[in-house]
């Protein structure tokens, strides 16, 4: 900033002045700009707010693009004997079901050993289900060592062992960890005595039902669950879960039935309740558009919307009620529209569904309205797909809408770029003045004390009068 003699000579307020005109100056731009940053952040603040409901609006279609939730199944009858499920699979209809028994794990407990007594060398291969692996037992090895080995062993994925305690000693208890008849428990010996099959040395661990050696007793045995369906087809599982005996449903067994329990009875019945809830959700996301569109596109005395008149704003509504209204041609040769499914727009252009019209259409054929929002397969498209590339082409970060968010934000990032450039020039503008007005201040010093030399001079002449002051 230049240097201000204020009114040194000429008495002026130069600072003031300076002030003043470059206020004068400053004022209209920053004015201006305000303005024109106001009307950018409002501009981009609707687009914006479009973006995310059109976002919704294209979210909301999704589900009903998709085949998993068409043609639902549901099932009832689940007790305390049974839990059931099902898959899209499974056929109307019911069922009874009985549940005979529960599956079991099987369990051995061996004879009573002494603590600390050795049960004899060799090796024991232990077998349940597909799972078998060896043991090796030294000449010294007690009934817990022997426990622990099987704990312990890196191939056992399938048999606990522990020690149980009586008057008699120690007892080895194997457990099958799963349940069922093709998990029983297998135990052969190979033992240092030469005898693999008597009770004494390592092979009275032994256990093969198919050698007939049971030198271990069995606690208890090793059952499949089975379950009675509508009293006369009887099956069995090794896990009390009987998947796709009925085509798309999983029974599992939780208890068996006594003979004074009435049969569990199974209903499947189809449940569609995803299409009306899907086009409930788009529904109630285009109202909401809507009302977002009336209200930035509004014009009249009351006040104009943000985005009055804008083009992109009515191509937008324009090209959605296209859509809204458009038909799709199906397999069978009929068509269908969001219209036939129950979809009405009152005089206003807001969406309702009627419920009446929905449930008829999908009663009469439930797949040529799960064809219509999706096509013959997932890859062709139907309504849905064709829903989702119109909205793709304003929500994608590359569409118009977004384009139309950052090139505000661009003008808006320039106006700070201005606004330096601007403050460069009024601090030049400042400075010039306050040379100007600091070199007429010297100069009208300058002549005042010219004029106060003159007059002194005049003042010292002969026969000059002095006037009174």
């Amino acid at each position: 900033m230049a240097i201000s003699f204020n009114g040194l000579g000429s008495g002026l307020a130069v600072s003031d002045i300076v002030d003043a005109l470059v206020s004068a100056e400053s004022t209209p731009f920053t004015s201006r700009l305000n303005n024109k940053e106001a009307t950018l952040t409002t501009d981009i603040s609707a687009a914006g707010a479009l973006k995310s409901a059109l976002e919704k609006l294209q979210t909301s279609m999704e589900a009903l693009g998709e085949v998993d939730n068409y043609q639902k199944r549901s099932i009832s009858g689940s007790d305390d004997f049974v839990t059931l499920s099902s898959d899209k699979e499974a056929q109307p209809g019911g069922y009874n079901v009985k549940v005979n028994n529960l599956a079991t794990e099987h369990k051995l407990m061996s004879s009573a050993f002494a603590e600390d007594a050795a049960v004899g060398e060799g090796t024991l291969t232990i077998a349940s289900g597909e799972n078998s692996f060896d043991i090796d037992v030294s000449d010294t090895a007690t009934l817990s060592e022997i426990r622990d080995a099987i704990n312990d062993s890196k191939d056992n994925d399938s048999v606990t062992a522990t020690i149980i305690t009586d008057d008699n000693g120690q007892h080895l208890v194997l457990s099958a960890k799963n349940s069922g008849v093709e998990n029983a428990i297998k135990v052969t010996a190979t033992d240092a005595d030469g005898d693999n099959t008597d009770a004494a040395g390592l092979s009275a661990l032994a256990y093969d039902t198919d050698a007939g050696v049971t030198n271990i007793s069995e606690v208890i045995a090793a059952i499949d669950a089975s379950i009675t369906i509508d009293g006369n087809l009887t099956v069995t599982s090794s896990d009390n879960e009987f998947a796709n005996v009925i085509d798309g449903v999983t029974i599992t067994a939780k208890k068996a039935h006594g003979t004074d329990d009435d049969d569990s009875t199974l209903k499947i019945t189809e449940n569609n309740n995803n299409i009306k809830a899907g086009l409930n959700s788009f529904i109630e996301s285009y109202n909401e558009l809507l009302e977002l569109s009336n209200n930035l596109g509004k014009s009249g005395e009351d006040g104009a919307g943000v985005m009055a008149g804008d083009s992109m704003l009515r191509g937008v509504m324009s090209k959605l009620r296209q859509q809204l209204t458009s038909e799709v041609t199906l397999s069978d040769g009929s068509s269908l529209s969001l219209s036939k499914l129950g979809v009405e727009a009152d005089r206003y252009g807001k969406l309702s569904l009627d419920t009446e019209r929905l449930n008829e259409q999908v009663e009469a054929d439930v797949d040529l309205v799960q064809e219509f929002f999706i096509g013959e397969n997932e890859d062709e498209g139907g309504f849905a797909q064709s829903f989702d590339e119109l909205m793709s082409f304003y929500t994608d970060s590359d569409g118009i809408v977004q384009n139309r968010i950052d090139s505000k934000q661009t003008q808006l990032d320039g106006l700070d770029d201005e606004r330096i450039d601007f403050a460069r020039k009024m601090e030049s503008l400042e400075s010039r003045l306050y040379a100007q007005y600091n070199s007429m201040d010297l100069l009208v010093a300058q002549m005042n004390s010219t004029s106060s030399y003159v007059q002194a001079q005049l003042d010292n002449m002969p026969g000059v009068v002095k006037q009174s002051k």
